[in-house]
């Protein structure tokens, strides 16, 4: 079967860029290593978005959720967790080799991203140990958290958005590393306004337990301080799997996909947008991403179908 056109990477640009891709009638491929949704659905999918324009606040899950549902509502065919692994010549086409098979297709966009994402860990001991036993890296259902003390690690918007989202059914406390948060100023107020327990320039140093989380030893100015604690999620960032370039064939730089402003690569036939593309100015945000990805679908199928108005 020959494809008009493969979008590795069913993030927010993958997913925008097969939606586009479907208007334009291009049969289309869109594959995942791990699940569609990307970082908002596999990381955050509690996490607030409050600057997608059309919501004044949804969340990330459910954003993520639109995304799929609207690409498969388009006709597009999407694969999960098969990794894309190479991008060959064959014929005036291309192949796209996965850890499954392989496809042949005419053209390519490349969304996949920063790479695959894992949760930093804080170092502590007794996390490994207690990790789905009141360790948490997202959050779990609200539900299992009533009434309960639940600890949240982090100085960023998804820490501060998560513990906004239980403190009303849940005895909440914040643990921040720094004298000051690196969230947006909007919601540090938030919190701030809230009935959350701010602990701050503190760290986790030990998360005790038997068969679950009943303690948290924390650290502040030199002094240990051991807090009784039903649940602790962190947040404190991720850490990305060195992304494998070396099977494209295209440019980079530092690292990233080196695109014109059609979202073209130095690879003819192969496009790029999100995350993983670089040029001057580049701002990475999911209404960014999306737009890159319009722009990487137009480009695409001006490549295939030649119209007369793009000559």
């Amino acid at each position: 079967m020959l494809y008009d056109l493969i979008i590795i990477g069913a993030g927010p640009a993958g997913l925008t860029a097969g939606i586009y891709a479907s208007t334009r009638k291009l049969k289309t491929l869109i594959i995942d290593a791990t699940e569609a949704g990307g970082q908002l659905a596999s990381l955050y999918p509690e996490k607030g978005i409050d600057n997608y324009p059309g919501y004044v606040m949804t969340d990330a899950g459910h954003l993520a959720g639109n995304l799929v549902n609207h690409a498969k509502s388009m006709s597009c065919e999407l694969h999960e967790r098969e990794k894309a692994i190479e991008l060959k010549d064959k014929s005036g086409h291309l192949l796209l080799v996965t850890d499954k098979t392989s496809y042949e297709t005419k053209a390519v966009i490349i969304a996949t991203g920063m790479g695959l994402f894992t949760p930093k860990r804080i170092g502590a001991p007794g996390e490994l140990e207690f990790e789905g036993k009141g360790v948490y890296y997202k959050l779990p259902d609200r539900e299992t958290l009533e009434g309960k003390k639940v600890m949240f690690v982090g100085g960023g918007n998804s820490a501060l958005e998560m513990a906004l989202l239980v403190c009303e059914q849940a005895e909440t406390c914040l643990v921040h590393r720094r004298e000051s948060y690196r969230a947006d100023e909007v919601i540090v107020e938030r919190v701030q306004g809230s009935n959350i327990e701010q602990i701050m320039s503190s760290q986790v140093v030990e998360i005790k337990g038997t068969d679950h989380v009943t303690s948290v030893v924390i650290k502040t100015d030199g002094k240990l301080e051991e807090r009784p604690i039903d649940a602790i999620v962190v947040n404190i960032g991720t850490a990305s799997e060195p992304l494998e370039m070396e099977g494209w064939g295209v440019d980079l730089e530092e690292g990233l996909i080196k695109v014109d402003t059609d979202m073209c690569t130095s690879r003819r036939g192969v496009f790029a947008c999100g995350d993983v593309i670089a040029y001057k100015g580049k701002y990475k945000q999911i209404v960014v991403a999306c737009g890159e990805a319009a722009i990487a679908s137009n480009s695409a199928y001006k490549y295939i179908k030649e119209p007369y108005w793009a000559k």
